[in-house]
């Protein structure tokens, strides 16, 4: 491993370097890796291993969507796409990708396949640390193990593509045959992580759950709308409020944070920019921080974890959704997007 200071704290990280991908090929030249469904994490992690060399197949629900989706992807059935359960029997690990609702609804079908030295593989902590409202208890004689790419399966893929990598956590959570983190990092490698670092399952689905309903997408969507209604309300066009608030920050701002930090970005811009934000910044940090503090408060409690539950499981769910994203999609705020998007070059 290697030592990394991350803002004054030392923390071990597993690079490509230390880990190559010919180790990750050694380590995993007898599994087969069964990736159970194929919808956020599934695409990106199995075409990644599989063009990594790893021995690889995917199983889904047959006549679905996402089986159309793989098969277009190139995975072939009765060869490397197969059936859920048949899969399952030919795995000796199990990478379990569904939803956190279709991992415990499919939990059933899953558990009688998790026999003595197989590996059961999360990309979100979520099933395991509220176990006892998922009901998802591995066996105690398999391994279970961790690697979540802090991206979508999406960015994974296309990262991968390009040569690059997406950062990702890894977490060993039961090491029944003694090989379990030399699975994980394996794996975490063969899916293209740009680097692996230490956590839990626990620790993985507090930060997970707490970023995507902050900073990630709830905090965002929710500061865009204020922005861009309060310039709209002063009288300022949907074109010039959308392009303010949203289109510089994702299409000029953010790729430079992410390039060269945020200093950088302070130190690149004119001075009045510059000393406006600084003024600006601890204002809507002490503004945010009880949000924040609440909202982890609610994850750590459980009951996150319970409203997910309860609501997913509920049959209207995606009808429902599906109005709340409509009026998202159908606001003056969205709409503007729409029309700046198709206006770039």
């Amino acid at each position: 491993m290697a030592q990394i200071n991350f803002g004054g704290v030392l923390e071990n990280v597993v690079t490509r370097e230390e880990f190559t991908l010919d180790k990750s090929r050694e380590v995993l030249k007898s599994e087969t890796v069964a990736v159970i469904g194929y919808g956020v994490q599934g695409p990106g992690q199995s075409l990644n291993l599989k063009d990594n060399g790893i021995n690889v197949i995917v199983g889904q629900r047959k006549g679905g969507k996402s089986w159309d989706k793989a098969v277009a992807d190139g995975w072939v059935e009765g060869v490397n796409l197969f059936e859920i359960e048949e899969a399952c029997r030919r795995a000796t690990i199990i990478q379990y990708l569904l939803s956190d609702a279709g991992q415990i609804a499919s939990w059933p079908v899953i558990k009688p396949y998790l026999t003595t030295g197989k590996a059961l593989y999360f990309s979100h902590g979520f099933g395991i640390t509220f176990h006892e409202k998922t009901g998802i208890v591995p066996p105690t004689d398999v391994d279970v193990i961790l690697v979540a790419p802090k991206g979508s399966g999406t960015s994974l893929r296309r990262l991968f593509v390009e040569g690059k990598g997406l950062n990702s956590s890894y977490a060993i959570y039961q090491d029944a045959t003694g090989k379990a983190k030399d699975r994980a990092l394996a794996l975490g490698i063969g899916v293209g992580s740009g680097y692996l670092f230490e956590t839990d399952f626990k620790k993985e689905v507090y930060s997970d759950l707490t970023g995507e309903r902050g900073i990630l997408m709830g905090a965002l969507a929710g500061l865009f709308e204020a922005q861009y209604y309060v310039l709209r309300e002063k009288g300022h066009s949907p074109s010039e409020a959308f392009n303010e608030t949203v289109e510089e920050l994702t299409q000029s701002l953010m790729p430079l944070v992410a390039e060269n930090g945020m200093d950088w970005m302070f130190a690149n811009t004119s001075v009045t920019a510059q000393r406006g934000a600084l003024d600006w910044k601890g204002k809507f940090r002490d503004a945010a921080a009880p949000v924040f503090k609440e909202l982890y408060e609610s994850v750590a409690s459980g009951k996150e974890a319970e409203r997910v539950i309860a609501e997913g499981s509920k049959s209207d769910y995606r009808a429902k959704l599906e109005l709340e994203l409509k009026e998202i999609r159908e606001s003056e705020l969205w709409q503007a997007g729409a029309a700046v998007r198709k206006l770039r070059p």
